[in-house]
């Protein structure tokens, strides 16, 4: 079964690309997307404490970028790349409307400035000899 991902809100892309400005927020998803890890694993990394990552995990839980779970005295994260499909989604979309917007932006240009042949720099500074 085919399962297609809502549309994402201002709201969502807005808390998504808010959580994703951060460098050391972008280092978490990039090694989530290797696989699960603890808090600890991926506090290692970074010379900052364990209660700034855990923010930084709020900030990403917040924009449903991972998921956190407990098992016994371990925290885990895990990467939820539905958020990120709607934010390719948005972007591809962005990358269309752009696109066409440019395409047509050369159009008018191209109907603006007639066309004249031009000759190789080489032969204009023979000739002016």
């Amino acid at each position: 079964m085919l399962s297609v991902a809502p549309e994402p809100t201002s709201e969502d892309l807005d808390l998504l690309f808010g959580a994703l400005a951060d460098a050391t927020r972008r280092s978490i998803v990039e090694r989530l997307a290797v696989g699960e890890a603890t808090v600890t694993e991926l506090a290692a990394p970074f010379s900052i404490s364990l209660p700034a990552i855990s923010r930084h995990l709020k900030v990403l839980e917040r924009a449903s970028l991972i998921t956190r779970s407990r098992q016994g005295r371990w925290r885990h994260a895990r990467l939820s790349p539905t958020s990120l499909a709607g934010a390719a989604t948005w972007l591809s979309l962005q990358e269309r409307l752009w696109t066409e917007r440019l395409d047509r932006l050369d159009d008018h240009l191209a109907r603006l400035t007639p066309e004249q042949p031009t000759e190789p720099e080489s032969q204009d500074r023979d000739q002016e000899r």
